[in-house]
């Protein structure tokens, strides 16, 4: 398999996520601005999910085009990537009609630090196999950027599961913007 199919599978699995992550959002009762205004919670889930995708996208698609050379290892690792990244909806909703729950925080910030420790086992495969690419930011991992971006969630995680259950998405939401202006910068 070459390195164009793997990638326009990951496309086509990260597509439909985002676009299932949609089809979980309550619709308001009344329809009504008070109506939306209570559906916050989920709305917020539902942003910090599909951007964190996208940001995953986004770095991926700006650095698979460097890759000459892939092995088993990158299918396979992209495939238990791409089988918790399927979480997403249901970890989403979860967190969207438990918001102040730790074990769906928990559960949500597990799959997502999952995903991170997974992103940076690709990036370590794919620079071993390609080391004259001269990967992009998130692809020198493990870098200080990619560390922090760990710290702060495994913060979220044990604040969610100890005293304040919200940490969790809001230590993701701190993460992903740090990382979001990283990623426009450079």
């Amino acid at each position: 398999m070459n390195n164009d199919r793997l990638t326009a599978f990951e496309d086509a699995i990260l597509a439909i996520i985002m676009t299932i992550l949609v089809l979980d959002l309550k619709k308001p009762n009344p329809v009504s601005l008070a109506g939306l205004w209570d559906l916050k919670i989920s709305f917020f889930a539902y942003a910090i999910s599909f951007f964190w995708i996208g940001m995953m996208w986004v770095s991926h698609h700006n650095n698979w085009h460097l890759v000459k050379k892939i092995d088993m290892g990158t299918i396979m690792l992209t495939l238990v990537l791409l089988f918790f990244a399927s979480l997403f909806p249901y970890t989403t909703s979860l967190v969207s009609e438990n918001f102040n729950n730790s074990t769906a925080q928990a559960f949500y910030g597990l799959i997502i630090i999952i995903i991170s420790l997974l992103n940076v086992a690709l990036s370590k495969n794919l620079g071993r196999l390609n080391p004259k690419a001269g990967f992009g930011l998130l692809y020198k991992a493990p870098n200080s950027v990619v560390l922090w971006d760990l710290i702060i969630k495994v913060i979220g995680l044990i604040l969610a599961i100890t005293i304040y259950p919200a940490a969790m998405i809001f230590s993701i939401f701190i993460a992903s913007f740090g990382l979001g202006l990283i990623l426009t910068r450079g």
